[in-house]
């Protein structure tokens, strides 16, 4: 069984935090970059990383072709072996840092979005405080209480001690 590559496990984490197919939140980035610029960072980012995916794919394939079970590599090739491991570890380094930015961008595009819940609660508590509150038809409204005094106190006629 094939384990998820860092191009599908970032694919899944932008998908589910905008929750829309990456094909669709890649041409809304691409349309509308100023609406959403944390979805165009995190679109430009995955696109990176899938340039590394490939180049990760490619030298595991070289190194698989350069020592595969049987093969005595010649001389000259041990560069070659050596090259490709360099390079394997490069580009797999590159895009572990492409899946950290991603998740970064993730996170904080849930830190910048109020929760709604309590964006709900503040809206609820806002009409309730302006005087708008719905009542019950036939029900009269409670009257309205004494606003409280702001202010230095008055002074008090006598001597004070």
């Amino acid at each position: 069984m094939p384990t998820a590559t860092m191009l599908d496990q970032a694919t899944t984490m932008i998908e589910k935090a905008w929750g829309q197919p990456i094909e669709v939140l890649e041409v809304l980035a691409v349309r509308r970059p100023c609406e959403d610029s944390l979805l165009r960072a995190a679109v430009h980012t995955r696109t990176a990383l899938a340039v590394t995916d490939n180049t990760v794919a490619v030298h595991q394939d070289r190194l698989h072709a350069l020592t595969r079970r049987g093969y005595v590599p010649a001389f000259y090739e041990l560069d070659r072996i050596t090259e490709s491991a360099v390079k394997l570890r490069v580009a797999h380094s590159e895009s572990h840092t492409y899946l950290q930015a991603i998740r970064r961008v993730v996170e904080a595009r849930e830190a910048a979005a109020p929760p709604r819940a309590s964006a709900d609660r503040v809206a609820q508590a806002a009409v309730a405080r302006s005087g708008y509150a719905p009542h019950a038809p036939g029900q009269i409204p409670d009257p309205p209480a004494p606003s409280a005094v702001v202010g230095p106190p008055t002074p008090v006629a006598g001597r004070r001690r």
